[in-house]
């Protein structure tokens, strides 16, 4: 629905390819950002993500891009900090990137989305580059603030200025929905039910 509802306001959200590591993990939050590079030789001087765990409050959802240059893949998120997000109650995770330490992340219950999953660590390989700056994820701005939403279609990322505006023709989408699943529910024709709304119902909010 929030999707559609980006769709209907003529607004680039939604983002394919970015699933759940784990079934049934979704997630909904204002974004904290950080990017990750590949190291070059370079040392890191913290361990990656602990800057963006420090500033996230509870709720939010920390946001990585990793910029891998055309490299193999390491994991920009992994158990420790998934230990350390669920014990400050953070909102999930959502990577344009790599995972690792899928049964930890799931048995502490903590919402991760990610382009792909690896056993490879990212010491060594990548460093922290930003936290708290514009970053893309699936060719979309990304800024701290912004608010994303993540299950197992994909995700979305809604500017933070335009929020309420998204959720409410978001709801109106859904009501309208609702009320096609329950004529399917009684019984009513395919016909009716879909008709000519279906395909037009994204332009008459």
């Amino acid at each position: 629905m929030v999707s559609d509802a980006l769709d209907s306001l003529g607004l680039a959200g939604a983002v394919a390819g970015i699933l759940p590591i784990w079934e049934g993990s979704r997630l909904a939050g204002r974004a904290i950002t950080m990017r990750t590079v590949p190291a070059d030789g370079r040392t890191s001087t913290r361990h990656l993500g602990a800057q963006a765990l420090d500033r996230a409050l509870p709720g939010e959802v920390i946001c990585v891009e990793q910029q891998t240059e055309g490299r193999p893949a390491s994991a920009s998120w992994g158990g420790l900090l998934a230990r350390a997000a669920t014990l400050r109650e953070l909102g999930g995770v959502l990577i344009d990137g790599a995972c690792r330490d899928v049964d930890e992340i799931r048995e502490l219950g903590l919402p991760v989305s990610a382009r792909a999953v690896v056993p490879f660590t990212a010491r060594g390989r990548f460093v922290e580059d930003t936290v708290g700056e514009p970053i893309r994820v699936g060719g979309l701005a990304v800024r701290t603030g912004d608010f994303v939403l993540a299950d197992g279609t994909g995700a979305v990322v809604v500017p933070s200025d335009r929020v309420d505006e998204v959720l409410s023709v978001a709801e109106s989408l859904a009501d309208k929905e609702a009320a096609m699943v329950r004529g399917l529910e009684n019984g009513d024709s395919l016909a009716v039910v879909f008709g000519r709304n279906y395909e037009e119902m994204l332009h008459g909010r």
